[in-house]
């Protein structure tokens, strides 16, 4: 609930097109999207969802990302190796923690870059829904490659999310740019014409990328994060159950 409750930001820029509006401002809207990572971290950290152990991990995960992301910013396509860490930590510790690592990720390398642009709102947004995703996943599931079917898919889907930030720049383009005021039909249709035609070929690089480095290298990855996760973890065991594992234990000497 508290995910999506901080995604509704996000949705609301995304679908702010298909509307018939104008864009929205861009001051607000990074203004809007790094309030919303920052409050979904502060009622984490005060539900002791995200402790001070995982706030370490969750800031030093963004900031290899976005270190990652700075050294390698060109690559084959649209592939960037940003999305493997991103993907591993929501698969392993939940959508929430994708989220924020993925967020807090894109944050970190736009404001050691400059790089803060009308575009922004749109990537932080769309990398943490690539970690809730995957987070989302990993409540089901737990081996490699259903981790790559989900990095494959959210390398189209990514693509087409920040699509909609460029698309709105074609406007006057007949059939195929954006034009406010349009029905919803026709503004949609337009929309799939304009990602076909300019980003499906391009955006198969990033997901066929995604896919490739979960299967190389997320079995070592995934490993040692889960060890991290259990070592954060506290079970309780009520005090009968614990007299029955020593005595099990006892036995067993």
């Amino acid at each position: 609930m508290r995910l999506a409750a901080a995604s509704l930001a996000g949705l609301a820029l995304f679908f702010w097109p298909f509307a018939g509006l104008g864009l929205p401002p861009v001051t607000p809207a990074i203004a809007v999207a790094a309030g919303t990572v920052f409050g979904l971290a502060l009622v984490e950290f005060g539900t002791r969802r995200l402790d001070a152990r995982l706030l370490a991990l969750l800031a030093a995960l963004a900031a290899v990302d976005a270190a990652l992301r700075m050294a390698l910013v060109s690559g084959i396509g649209g592939f960037s190796p940003i999305f493997f860490l991103v993907l591993c930590a929501g698969y392993v510790f939940g959508p929430s923690f994708g989220f924020l690592c993925g967020a807090t990720a894109l944050l970190v390398s736009a404001l050691a870059t400059g790089g803060l642009g009308p575009w922004i709102p749109y990537q932080v947004f769309a990398v943490g829904w690539v970690g809730a995703g995957a987070g989302v996943a990993g409540l089901r599931f737990r081996g490699t490659w259903p981790l790559a079917v989900v990095g494959l898919l959210a390398g189209y889907a990514f693509g087409a999310l920040l699509d909609v930030w460029d698309w709105t720049y074609f406007q006057g383009s007949g059939g195929l740019g954006w034009s406010p005021g349009l029905p919803a039909g026709e503004t949609a249709l337009r929309f799939g014409r304009f990602y076909l035609l300019t980003s499906f070929a391009y955006d198969s690089f990033r997901a066929a990328g995604n896919g490739l480095m979960v299967v190389l290298l997320g079995p070592p990855v995934l490993a040692a994060l889960r060890r991290l996760r259990s070592r954060f973890s506290l079970e309780i065991v009520p005090l009968s159950q614990m007299r029955i594992l020593e005595r099990q234990e006892s036995l067993k000497c």
